[in-house]
């Protein structure tokens, strides 16, 4: 995302801060770092902690978990999956020198803690109870005691157990009968969302409601004790931008965080100036959002949010890059940085019968307004049967790959819910090169692919994929690099690089 216009620079920060799906933005600061969670679902691993020093410019640091758990449904097996669910929105909170991520699972029906001192580059304890607390945001009162605040409408709270173990017994009461009150009567999206902020020894409480026929909205309770009794009102109705919290400034400037719904790119997060008017957060410039912010310029999301990649490590573990999360949990011992050296070698081992039902799909975010991804696979390794590829991932996918069948490869552009094969052209090579642009500029959503032969000279295949968000995966489209097979497990391929630049390339 750069702005360089007909010789103009850009001086000022430009909403939205991150053009690629970063949803449900959990935001603290510690001196004059920022640290950002987010939600990533089905992805492993999972629960992406990005860091700032500008509020504007963000870059992944690490992750709260490897893996959500164990279960069918996160490993892709057994006919289940996790599309959509996995972990949902996160609170990260810190207190007494540790940072603290909450999330939940309606995949496990549990509800998660993870605790670290070392919030860059630590290992994070796993804490994790029942029932699962839908979009809770975690608290730490000044007396000691530990909350939740968590549902939809009817906002409830729970006290914690000190050591994380799970709630209180007997603790659990409701906080707010109608969140959603402030919006309106007829809501389509009840309150929910909660975050939690204690500020000037008054509690705020954000959450996001939809009214019926409107757009996503902000609502704030306030209160003198965090039991209530709370008052709320409607604080931001613009554009859709919604669901969110507070951050200050170590100059004392206010930010409400939020993220809006942007098509098939995602939910992409916003800043909104804040002012204070007789103990309310005041959203936005006379109500609405501005597009320019009195923050340092975005730089190009490349490499801190996604990057290029040539496979080529030096560090002992041979660990991927923060920038790539796998579709599920992965199967560690069918991927390998080290068996050749400078690619990524991607090995089947199962039967599978489509690029959504394959473990050890690896992707990256795509990115708006316009994105170009690009890769290279050597096909030496495949057996009969085998679809290695380049695709983007959603509920409605489309990708370009090389299917080997009865000795003979094709290079084949398939896309849709039900993989319709749109192209299919005879190939000879052991080399291949993939090419997919991605246009989200005023919600186009356009995808074409290309291959080559060699990497400098691309044909189209097949047709433009429109692309659509759907809550069935409930994420923003991701470029995913894959391999699986249909008749014999055991065949591999090597990917020599991964290409992402902005534009149309």
């Amino acid at each position: 995302m750069l702005f360089f216009l007909q010789g103009f620079t850009q001086q000022k920060a430009i909403n939205p801060i991150i053009h690629a799906d970063v949803p449900d933005v959990s935001m603290i600061r510690v001196g004059d770092s920022y640290y950002m969670s987010s939600t990533t679902m089905h992805m492993s691993p999972g629960v992406p902690i990005m860091k700032s020093n500008d509020l504007t410019n963000w870059e992944i640091v690490n992750y709260a978990y490897d893996i959500l758990d164990d279960t069918d449904a996160l490993n892709m097996e057994n006919g289940k999956n996790a599309y959509g669910k996995g972990s949902w929105a996160s609170s990260l909170r810190y207190h007494d020198g540790t940072f603290y991520v909450s999330t939940f699972s309606s995949t496990t029906g549990k509800t998660y803690i993870y605790t670290t001192k070392d919030i860059e580059s630590g290992a994070w304890e796993k804490h994790s109870f029942k029932p699962s607390f839908h979009d809770n945001t975690l608290f730490f009162d000044d007396d000691g005691k530990i909350y939740m605040i968590y549902a939809a409408g009817e906002l409830r709270i729970v006290q914690l157990k000190n050591d994380l173990s799970g709630p209180v017994p007997g603790s659990e009461k409701i906080l707010i009968e109608n969140a959603s009150a402030p919006a309106g009567e007829n809501i389509m999206l009840k309150a929910e969302g909660s975050q939690l902020f204690k500020i000037n020894g008054k509690y705020y409480l954000f959450n996001i409601t939809w009214p019926q026929g409107s757009m996503r909205t902000v609502v704030i309770h306030r209160a003198d004790n965090i039991m209530g009794p709370y008052e709320g009102e409607l604080a931001l109705k613009d554009k859709g931008v919604a669901q969110g919290g507070l951050i200050d400034t170590p100059a004392g400037d206010w930010y409400a965080y939020l993220f809006r719904d942007n098509g098939a790119v995602g939910r992409i997060p916003y800043l909104v100036p804040v002012k204070w008017e007789n103990g309310w957060p005041i959203l936005g410039e006379d109500g609405k959002v501005p597009m320019e912010l009195d923050l340092p310029a975005n730089k190009s999301l490349i490499p801190d949010i996604v990057n290029s990649d040539d496979f080529s490590r030096t560090n002992k573990d041979k660990k991927l890059s923060l920038v790539w999360q796998w579709n599920h949990n992965p199967q560690n011992d069918l991927w390998s940085l080290d068996e050749r050296k400078g690619y990524l070698r991607l090995t089947t081992g199962r039967i599978d019968t489509s690029f959504v039902t394959t473990r050890n799909t690896l992707t990256q975010r795509t990115i708006g307004p316009k994105s170009t991804g690009e890769t290279s696979l050597d096909l030496s390794g495949l057996k009969d049967g085998d679809i290695a590829g380049f695709g983007v991932l959603q509920d409605k996918y489309a990708y370009v790959a090389v299917k080997l069948e009865n000795g003979k490869k094709t290079i084949q552009m398939v896309k849709g819910r039900e993989g319709k094969v749109i192209e299919e052209i005879p190939y000879s090579g052991d080399e291949i090169f993939f090419k997919i642009t991605c246009d989200f500029k005023d919600r186009k959503d356009l995808a074409h692919f290309y291959y080559s032969e060699n990497g400098k000279h691309w044909k189209e295949i097949g047709e433009p994929l429109k692309m659509e968000y759907t809550l069935g995966q409930f994420m923003g489209y991701r470029y995913a690099l894959f391999n699986y097979a249909t008749k014999t497990s055991g065949g591999y391929v090597d990917f020599d690089y991964f290409r992402i630049t902005d534009g149309i390339k």
